[in-house]
C-alpha cells in the first residue's frame, strides 16, 4: 500500500530543466510541508559541460537570483528510495510562473486546448539501451546474446533488470502498459498507459529517472541517448495524442468520418506536418539526435503522415473508438518531455487555428520511397534556425522558452563544431 505524505522521512522535490536533467533537492519532512524550495535561476545558463551562457531569462549577469520550486505537499507520491516521497514542482519567481519552466509550458498548452472544450491525453513510449562495465572499466553494451525484437524473459535480460524495474514501477504506482526488447540489442521499450497530459508526462519523467537509478545501483547504465551505438537503432520518445470532449468521448474518433476519424483529427495531423521542421529542435535537442533522424530510419525524418505506417512522422494507429489516437514519432530520449509534449500539443492545436492543407497520406514504403521532399533539418544548428523561423509555434509554446533555448543550444552546437572528433583523426591524420 502506498504511504501517505506524512509517513515519509524526507521529500525529493524534482523538476526537469532545459537539458532534460532532473534537478531538485532532498527536504526533511517538516521543511517539505512548506511546499517550496529555492534554487538559483542560473541553472538555465548551464550546458552539459557546466559552462554558463548568458541566455535570455537566466539572469546570469544580474546576480543569479533565486527562483521558487512550489509543490503541493499532499500530492507527494511514494518514491523508489527508502522513506522518501517524490513530487514534481512548478517554478516561480516573484510570485509569477517562471516563463522558462517546462512544466509551465505544458500547462499552457493544456489550457489552450481546454479553451476549446477539449482535454488532451497522452500515452508515452520511450526506448533505452543498457550498458555494463567492460573489462577495462568502460561502458559496453549489456551482454544479451539471445536477444531478439519483442523478446521477454532471460534470453533478452539474463540479469533480470526488467523484473527490478517492473517491481519498482508497481510500488511507485507508475501505470505500465508493457516492457519488451526492441529491434536492436540491448535496447528496451517502455510504454506507459495514456492519461491526462500533465499526469502522463509527470509519470514518464519520474519513471525514466526511477528506471535509470534502479539499474545504476546494480552497476548498469540505462541511457536514453538518441543514438548511442553506431549501426543500431535510436532511442525515440513517442507521444500518442487523444482529446476528450466535454462528455468524456474521444474527439479523435468519428465512426461516420473518413477512415473512422473526426475532422478534428485531420486538423491535428495537418498542424503536426505543417510545423514539422519548426518543432524539431525541441524534440531532438542534441547533436547526437540527428544521427537518429535519417532517411529510412523509421524515426520521423520525413514531413508525412499515414495510417498504421511506421515510416512516417505522424502515424494513425488502427484502433478506433476509445483507442483512436495520433502518434507523433519524432522526439528522442534527450528531449525534455514537458517541452516536447507542449510542442506536439501546440502544433496539433495550430492545425485547428491555421487550418493548413493536409497532404495525402503517405503511399511510399518510407524506406526506399516517400511522397514528400520535406524533412527534418540536417543538424542541430539548422533545426534551431527553423525553430526561430516558426513564429506561430514559438508564440504558442512561449517566446521566452524559444529565445532561451536557441541561445543555449547554439552554444552547444558551436562547441561541437569546434571539436575535432576521433573519426576525423582516424580518417585524415595518416594522409594529410
Amino acid at each position: 500500500m502506498a504511504k501517505r505524505p506524512n509517513e515519509f522521512n524526507r521529500a525529493r522535490v524534482l523538476f526537469c530543466d532545459h537539458l532534460n536533467l532532473a534537478r531538485g533537492k532532498y527536504l526533511p519532512f517538516e521543511v517539505a510541508r512548506e511546499g517550496v524550495s529555492r534554487h538559483c535561476i542560473g541553472l538555465w545558463a548551464l550546458g552539459y559541460d557546466r559552462d554558463m551562457t548568458p541566455a535570455p531569462g537566466t539572469m546570469m549577469l544580474e546576480g543569479l537570483p533565486d527562483l521558487e520550486a512550489r509543490f503541493d505537499f499532499n500530492h507527494m507520491r511514494r518514491g523508489w528510495e527508502d522513506d522518501t516521497g517524490v513530487v514534481v514542482c512548478d517554478l516561480y519567481r516573484e510570485d509569477k510562473p517562471l516563463p522558462l519552466c517546462a512544466r509551465g509550458a505544458l500547462r499552457r498548452a493544456i489550457a489552450d486546448w481546454e479553451t476549446l472544450g477539449l482535454t488532451p491525453k497522452l500515452g508515452i513510449e520511450f526506448e533505452g539501451y543498457v550498458f555494463q562495465r567492460g573489462d577495462n572499466g568502460d561502458w559496453v553494451p549489456y551482454d544479451t546474446p539471445g536477444a531478439y525484437v519483442y523478446g521477454t524473459g532471460a534470453a533478452i535480460d539474463p540479469a533480470g533488470l526488467v523484473d527490478d524495474i517492473w517491481a519498482q514501477a508497481e510500488a511507485c504506482g507508475f501505470p505500465l502498459e508493457f516492457i519488451c526488447s526492441e529491434y536492436d540489442w540491448p535496447q528496451f521499450e517502455f510504454t506507459l498507459r495514456y492519461d491526462h497530459a500533465l499526469k502522463a508526462v509527470d509519470d514518464a519523467f519520474l519513471f525514466k529517472l526511477m528506471a535509470r537509478e534502479i539499474l545504476l545501483k546494480r552497476g548498469y547504465l540505462l541511457t536514453y541517448m538518441p543514438k548511442p551505438l553506431v549501426g543500431k537503432g535510436g532511442n525515440g520518445l513517442h507521444f500518442n495524442l487523444s482529446l476528450s470532449d466535454e462528455g468524456g468521448g474521444n474527439a479523435i474518433n468519428d465512426p461516420k468520418g473518413k477512415e473512422g476519424l473526426s475532422e478534428l483529427a485531420y486538423q491535428c495531423i495537418a498542424g503536426l506536418v505543417e510545423h514539422h521542421e519548426g518543432m524539431t529542435a525541441l524534440l531532438a535537442p542534441t547533436v547526437n539526435s540527428y544521427r537518429r533522424l535519417r532517411p529510412a530510419s523509421l524515426a520521423g525524418y520525413w514531413a508525412n503522415w499515414g495510417h498504421d505506417h511506421r515510416g512516417v512522422a505522424v502515424r494513425v494507429p488502427a484502433e478506433r473508438g476509445k483507442g483512436a489516437r495520433v502518434e507523433h514519432r519524432v522526439a528522442d530520449g534527450a528531449a525534455n518531455p514537458y517541452i516536447a509534449a507542449a510542442a506536439v500539443l501546440q502544433a496539433a492545436r495550430l492545425g485547428t487555428v491555421e487550418k493548413p492543407k493536409l497532404p495525402p497520406a503517405e503511399t511510399g514504403d518510407g524506406l526506399e520511397t516517400v511522397d514528400t521532399d520535406r524533412h527534418i533539418p540536417e543538424h542541430l544548428g539548422a533545426a534551431l534556425a527553423a525553430m526561430e523561423a516558426d513564429k506561430s509555434l514559438a508564440a504558442a509554446i512561449g517566446q521566452e522558452v524559444i529565445d532561451h533555448f536557441a541561445v543555449v543550444k547554439q552554444a552547444e552546437f558551436q562547441r561541437f563544431l569546434d571539436h575535432t572528433t576521433d573519426w576525423e583523426m582516424n580518417e585524415y591524420l595518416p594522409f594529410l
